[in-house]
């Protein structure tokens, strides 16, 4: 489990909720420096307070382990709002397109 990249995210999210480190702390009820060092990966992460600051963030879970979970859905959201503005015929042409473009990376990037 790599506690830096999970830290990060931490961050991420602090952030983007307009939260400082001592408010998040407070929020869950640990001490600045345990949250810098949680956002820095420079200690584990207890399960119980893993769970307070997802919740404290409003996130899932997920979205704080999986590896670019929000930039994947951040993508996604790009691509639906791309397709909703196409035509029919655009809409199966731009989707052979990537179907061709990910056999290419599968068939290269082994």
């Amino acid at each position: 489990m790599d506690y830096y990249k999970i830290g990060q995210k931490i961050r991420k999210y602090r952030k983007a909720n307009g939260l400082s480190q001592e408010q998040l702390a407070e929020r869950i009820d640990i001490s600045v420096t345990h949250m810098s060092h949680i956002e820095t990966g420079n200690t584990k992460l207890s399960l119980p307070v893993f769970v307070d600051i997802a919740k404290a963030l409003e996130v899932q879970r997920d979205d704080l382990l999986c590896e670019n979970l929000f930039e994947r859905k951040t993508s996604i959201n790009e691509l639906t709002e791309l397709l909703e503005s196409c035509s029919a015929q655009q809409v199966r042409i731009i989707t052979d397109v990537a179907k061709a473009a990910k056999t290419a990376l599968e068939k290269y990037s082994k």
